[in-house]
């Protein structure tokens, strides 16, 4: 807990000037991502500020609310570009779109096991997915249901083979844990992002027609 604290004070209050031994590279990121900065300092408490550090609850539900809204414009955004381009919507959610609303569940997981705590990193990847399987994806169709009367349709091609095979990973996650003894190493990483080359290989090649696989008949 110490050491994350230390992670914290570290990096220090959010400041609108870009750091002194900050090279060119980190210059222009800086400037690109300042409009951002602004619009959360005006509507967020930074609790790394000593006298604004009571006020985290409603700074931890902005930050949601405004994680809600740039999940929205990424979604547009990014059905927008598949439509212009010709990509398959299924194909930029599961590239594009997964990996750009992965990226608050990466720097938290970074910040953490940075700190030392290398089960939180783990346990809040895995919850948060387990979050948006349980709870992002049927809030909404609840909430859709009570308000229009009506069942929401889910369609898509292979469903039940998706969901065979997101079995098939998670084990493949769990086992390749285990033989690595439960301890995050450069060979797990480089496991894990071979696991997901494959996965999202195999996925595309579904999706494009590339390879087909015959279902039993009692498969819905």
């Amino acid at each position: 807990m110490q050491e994350a604290e230390e992670i914290v004070t570290r990096h220090g209050a959010l400041s609108f000037c870009p750091p002194h031994d900050a090279g060119f590279k980190d210059v222009v990121t800086f400037y690109i991502v300042l409009p951002i900065m602004i619009f959360l300092r005006l509507t967020l408490w930074d609790v790394r500020e000593e006298e604004r550090a009571n006020w985290f609850p409603l700074t931890f539900l902005g930050a949601i609310l405004w994680i809600g809204v740039f999940s929205f414009f990424t979604v547009w955004f990014a059905t927008t570009i598949g439509d212009v381009f010709g990509i398959p919507p299924a194909v930029m959610g599961l590239t594009f779109l997964a990996a750009g609303t992965s990226i608050p569940d990466l720097l938290t997981s970074v910040i953490v096991a940075q700190a030392g705590e290398g089960d939180m990193a783990v346990s809040s990847s895995i919850g948060s997915n387990i979050f948006d399987v349980l709870v992002g994806l049927p809030l909404p169709w609840l909430a859709f249901t009570l308000t229009k009367g009506e069942n929401v349709l889910v369609t898509a091609d292979s469903l039940f083979l998706s969901i065979l095979i997101l079995f098939f990973m998670l084990a493949a996650v769990i086992l390749t844990v285990a033989c690595s003894g439960w301890r995050m190493t450069r060979c797990l990483g480089a496991i894990m992002f071979l696991l997901y080359a494959v996965f999202v290989a195999q996925d595309l090649a579904r999706t494009y027609g590339y390879i087909t696989v015959p279902l039993p008949s009692w498969m819905p």
